[in-house]
């Protein structure tokens, strides 16, 4: 296959994502066990893996979502979090699931807990589907990892280049 005129090629396939969605839903409803849980997206990237996630999860779940950047128009991060949309709800006592696409250098997600934690939810924990441990430039890792992938850039199941390739069912890499 080819996007924006790069080869790519499949890192992890449909099925496999479809037993780790299965497999971290199981995990989370055992630690939520008998708990209302409130899952925020993060968007645009989670929003097929939070979709697939909530629907196996056992017990009241609500959802809620944000918006957070720390990427441009280009492949690297621009280190530089920036809140562009914020809860639709107050989180004080709630037991709270951040539900992300990719972890690397770990600054979004830690400026997202740092933040939310200020609200003073009753439980604070973050999934994501794919974590790049070896891009970690900050001391963060997330609750619940779905696949430790390469450094490698990454498309497909919500993941996009430039808007481009978040329909893919698989998630490929661009080589």
């Amino acid at each position: 296959m080819e996007i924006k005129g790069r080869k790519a090629e499949v890192l992890i396939k449909e099925k496999d994502i479809k037993e780790k969605v299965k497999e971290l839903a199981e995990r989370i409803s055992r630690d939520f066990e008998g708990k209302d849980i409130l899952v925020v997206g993060i968007l645009k990237g989670s929003f097929i893996f939070m979709a697939d996630l909530v629907r196996e999860l056992k017990g009241k779940v609500y959802i809620d979502f944000m918006q957070v950047s720390s990427y441009n128009t280009s492949m690297e991060s621009s280190g530089e979090v920036i809140f562009v949309k914020d809860l639709a709800q107050d989180i004080r006592g709630k037991n709270v699931l951040i539900v992300d696409d990719i972890i690397d250098t770990g600054r979004t997600l830690k400026a997202l807990v740092e933040a939310l934690k200020q609200r003073e939810p009753s439980v604070l924990k973050t999934c994501v589907l794919l974590d790049k441990k070896e891009r970690r430039e900050v001391d963060f890792d997330a609750d619940y990892v779905g696949f430790v992938i390469p450094d490698k850039f990454v498309i497909g199941y919500g993941l996009d280049w430039a808007e481009e390739g978040r329909n893919l069912k698989d998630i490929y890499c661009i080589i």
